[in-house]
């Protein structure tokens, strides 16, 4: 796809530069409405799009309903900062920049559900104008921006690269972190044609410290990827070790001290009851079915989602295990556990191990207390780490 440098891509990228561009996020989850805020910020002109109506009434009311972003700053998008949020999508002809920030889970069989993806992109589509950016945030098997985006949009008539442009620029949140905010954290931008790749770094570059231009939204899709795949890999190997290690009578935690003293080479990761949150339980699993494509199989993917799978079983035979040291059954006990969300001083328990713990507990249970503390016959404490 050849380039034509032009009035048109010289106007959008000198309104991105200069911060006098719309933005609109499609999303405000997550993903995002901390993207959303982020621009606001900087100083754009910030639009915030979703189909949840108590979402868009509580921001147009400046309330906040994700616990970690500071609450001041949601009371203020509307007095302090140009933002508005809307499920009116035509309005996304407003836009000079479209950023999809939707969900992308698995379906019962754990196979890619792009339902979210797809029908944003026909809607964005209905509503596409010349001189307007198209980005793709939400996480994704590589090839569905060139392979599932690009043709919806093109269809209309619009040629990428000279009338609109298309990007792929993979979310990094990691919410709750306090030592690396979303700004520090480097991104990493594709386009599907050289002009696209340009106006994508110029916009992220407003908000982000550094951007990392990659040679494809292939590349930038898998890039996502391989970051999550790893750590599922290595959080099932030292859950494997956690169990190992038990029964040698060792201290899995004294280990990994020991070895995160090694200056180089290791990694420490550290064993939970699994595997939470809508990342690393879900995305491997978008490289595995993309993979059989090819027929080539992803051993190491498989094999990590089902040590980490089985981890809350693990524990609920710990608890077992537990009560029967001190001749009590799990039968009748009440259980207190702490610790709801997949990781901690946030509120999002989407794939939550100790959900599938209260599940595998509550038939055999007087009672489960998660919310405050209450101690009759037996406390648990569930320490989750990501």
């Amino acid at each position: 796809m050849n380039d034509q440098v032009d009035p048109l891509f010289n106007s959008m990228l000198s309104k991105f530069q200069s911060r006098q561009a719309t933005i609109g996020v499609i999303g405000l989850g997550y993903v995002g409405l901390p993207l959303a805020v982020q621009f606001c910020k900087s100083g754009f002109n910030v639009f915030g799009f979703d189909t949840d109506r108590d979402k868009i009434d509580k921001l147009n009311r400046g309330e906040r309903y994700i616990n970690y972003i500071n609450s001041d700053t949601i009371s203020h998008l509307h007095d302090k900062y140009n933002f508005r949020a809307s499920n009116e999508f035509s309005e996304l002809s407003i836009a000079d920049a479209i950023l999809i920030c939707v969900p992308t889970p698995l379906n019962e069989h754990k196979e890619p559900d792009l339902t979210f993806v797809i029908n944003t992109t026909k809607t964005i589509s209905k509503y596409l104008r010349k001189g307007q950016l198209v980005v793709l945030e939400s996480t994704t098997y590589p090839g569905t921006t060139e392979e599932e985006v690009f043709p919806i949009l093109e269809s209309n008539g619009l040629k990428v690269g000279e009338d609109y442009f298309l990007a792929y620029s993979p979310e990094r949140v990691d919410p709750g972190n306090k030592e690396f905010h979303a700004n520090q954290i480097p991104k990493v931008v594709s386009g599907m044609t050289s002009n696209c790749l340009t106006l994508a770094i110029s916009l992220y570059e407003q908000i982000y410290s550094k951007t990392v231009p990659v040679s494809s939204p292939k590349v930038a899709e898998a890039t996502k990827i391989l970051e999550n795949v790893y750590q599922s890999v290595n959080i099932a190997l030292v859950n494997e070790l956690k169990v190992i290690f038990e029964k040698m009578g060792i201290d899995i935690w004294e280990v990994i001290d020991a070895a995160s003293t090694k200056p180089f080479v290791f990694t420490p990761f550290y064993p939970g009851p699994g595997l939470g949150g809508h990342c690393i339980p879900i995305d491997p699993f978008y490289l595995a079915w993309k993979a059989k494509s090819y027929k080539i199989p992803t051993k190491f993917i498989e094999l990590a989602g089902e040590i980490n799978t089985n981890m809350p079983n693990y524990v609920v035979s710990k608890i077992n295990e537990g009560l029967n040291l001190n001749c009590k059954s799990v039968n009748g006990a009440n259980i207190l556990i702490l610790g709801i969300s997949y990781k901690k001083d946030i509120d999002d328990a989407r794939e939550s191990p100790s959900l599938k713990i209260m599940s595998l507990l509550k038939e055999q249970v007087w009672s489960i207390t998660t919310h405050m503390f209450h101690l009759y016959r037996v406390f648990v404490i569930i320490r989750s780490l990501r």
